[in-house]
């Protein structure tokens, strides 16, 4: 890729924007550009905005000028001195994630085509009920055909953890969901990263949301670090990490989702990177093998290579 070509190229939107509101974007500096378009994305999606505008981002721009004036977020009422002086109040919200894979049992296409499709008109209803929902956003991919082991997986993003355990409930309580067989349930929940990422500083303030994306291929996989990385230094981590972070910041047709699974599953982290270009990422783990930073990594198997589709879509390629 060439300076320009470097200098021309948007990072992964997740929703419409209009021509003069890319056209914006593109005169954002290059270093910054993925960090800002995040946030913008972020802030519409919790006004509900279904299309990006240049007002859109005036709105963003005066929102970050008045969080730079006054950046306690407090103001001279008794009302928020109150409020600021909750921990609580002041913490927050961070969302929990869930990867849940499945395989069909091999049985189930053994009945007959009405049956199944009946089966999944049932299945259809439950999860639509739960989509679009202000508790909880859902996007359903396909492994069929690239793993042995599970056929589809449901990913799964919301702020209580009881809405995603209610919804797979109700799924596994259709007669289809009778024939799916759980093979791996990934959990994690959004975080600051301890990590400065220096070349796109905006990033760290979009951690805390995820905002799926329209990209065709999802790779996910738990991630564990061996225990001498947590023995060096904040200092000598950040060094290493900054290698890593100028690495991934190249492949800018990737968009990669952290999150945090200390004590609330087996691994310590759940990495999902989206992408609609597959040998981009082949190339980006790869050069990351060469980096100081995997000589650290314990644990980073199995990966899952998926492929979004609609809903029936997806169920129709179980059988």
């Amino acid at each position: 890729m060439t300076h320009h070509d470097r200098e021309d190229t948007l990072p992964p939107l997740t929703l419409a924007w209009t021509e003069d509101a890319i056209e914006r974007l593109r005169q954002i500096p290059f270093m910054v550009r993925k960090g800002i378009a995040y946030q913008i994305e972020n802030y519409s999606m919790k006004k509900g905005y279904q299309e990006i505008t240049v007002a859109t981002m005036e709105e963003v721009k005066q929102m970050r000028s008045q969080e730079e004036r006054n950046p306690s977020g407090t103001k001279n009422t008794a009302s928020s001195a109150e409020t600021s002086s909750d921990p609580i109040q002041k913490e927050k919200k961070r969302q929990f994630v869930s990867f849940a894979f499945y395989q069909i049992d091999p049985s189930w296409r053994r009945l007959s085509v009405e049956e199944r499709e009946a089966h999944k008109v049932d299945f259809a209803k439950v999860y639509e009920g739960y989509t679009p929902s202000a508790s909880i956003l859902c996007r359903t991919y396909s492994t069929v055909g690239i793993r042995s082991d599970c056929d589809i997986m449901f990913w799964r993003i919301s702020y209580q953890l009881e809405a995603i355990q209610e919804m797979t409930a109700h799924l596994l309580n259709t007669p289809l969901g009778g024939w799916l067989l759980p093979r791996r349930y990934l959990l994690g929940t959004t975080k600051m990263s301890m990590y400065a990422d220096k070349l796109n500083p905006h990033h760290e303030q979009a951690r805390l949301t995820i905002i799926p994306g329209r990209a065709r291929y999802l790779f996910v996989y738990p991630f564990i670090k061996t225990r001498e990385w947590y023995r060096l230094t904040p200092h000598t981590r950040q060094g290493i990490m900054d290698e890593h972070i100028e690495i991934g910041s190249k492949y800018t047709r990737i968009k990669i989702n952290t999150t945090y699974s200390f004590g609330i599953d087996d691994q310590e982290f759940v990495v999902a990177f989206e992408s609609n270009h597959l040998h981009d990422f082949v190339d980006l783990v790869q050069e990351l093998r060469e980096t100081e930073a995997s000589r650290y990594t314990a644990h980073d198997t199995p990966t899952y290579t998926c492929i979004a589709h609609p809903l029936q879509t997806a169920l129709n390629l179980l059988g």
